[in-house]
C-alpha cells in the first residue's frame, strides 16, 4: 500500500511513534470513510480518503511533542506544513494538501496573523469534500488518550478555544455528515 511505504520512509517500524501515527491515522481513516458513507450524493473518493487520512499527520516526526514521542525541532503546529512538503515530494499534491489543511478545522491568513503562528501566511482551510471529511474525523481523535474517540461535547469545547468561527465551522460539518 502507497501510505505504508512513505510511513516507513520516514518512521521505523515497531516504535512508539510509528504505532501512536498509525494507531491515529486508522481511527481518522475509519471514521472519515464512515462519514463518507453518509453523503454518496457528493461522489466522495473513498479510495483517496483512505490513503489521505493514512498519511494526513506524516510531518509530526520533525516536531517538538515529546508527550507521543517526536523529537524534531518544530513547533507542531507545523506539523501540516511539514506534512505538505513531505508528500510533495512524491507528486502527491492533493495528498499534501490534507496534510496542511487538515490542522484544526482549518486555519486562516487572519489566524496565522493574529495569533502569530509559525505558518506562511496562506489559507490552510479544508476545500474539497474529502479534505473536509478528513479533518472532521480528525477532531475525533487524539494521540494521546490511547485512541479512544472524544465525545462531541469534548471536540466543540476544545474547538470552542480556538474561536466561535470554529465550532461554527464544525458544526456545518456536522450537521452535513450526521456522524
Amino acid at each position: 500500500m502507497l501510505s505504508d511505504d512513505i510511513i516507513f520512509e520516514h518512521y521505523k517500524k515497531g516504535t512508539h511513534l510509528a504505532e501512536i501515527l498509525i494507531r491515529h491515522s486508522e481511527r481518522v481513516r475509519d471514521k472519515a470513510l464512515a462519514v463518507a458513507g453518509t453523503i454518496p450524493h457528493l461522489q466522495p473518493k473513498l479510495a483517496f480518503i483512505a490513503e489521505a487520512a493514512m498519511l494526513h499527520d506524516i510531518g509530526i516526526y520533525e516536531t517538538a511533542a515529546p508527550k507521543i514521542g517526536c523529537r524534531g525541532s518544530q513547533p507542531y503546529i507545523r506539523h501540516g506544513v511539514i506534512g505538505r512538503r513531505l508528500l510533495e515530494q512524491y507528486g502527491l499534491t492533493a495528498h499534501a494538501l490534507v496534510c496542511e489543511r487538515h490542522v484544526g478545522v482549518g486555519i486562516t491568513v487572519a489566524d496565522i496573523e493574529t495569533r502569530h503562528l509559525p505558518l506562511p501566511k496562506r489559507d490552510m482551510s479544508p476545500v474539497t469534500i474529502e479534505e473536509q471529511i478528513i479533518c472532521y474525523a480528525d477532531e475525533f481523535f487524539s494521540k494521546t488518550n490511547g485512541g479512544a474517540e472524544h465525545p462531541l461535547e469534548e471536540v466543540i469545547a476544545a474547538l470552542a478555544r480556538l474561536g466561535g468561527d470554529k465550532v461554527d465551522r464544525f458544526m456545518r460539518w456536522h450537521a452535513l455528515f450526521g456522524v
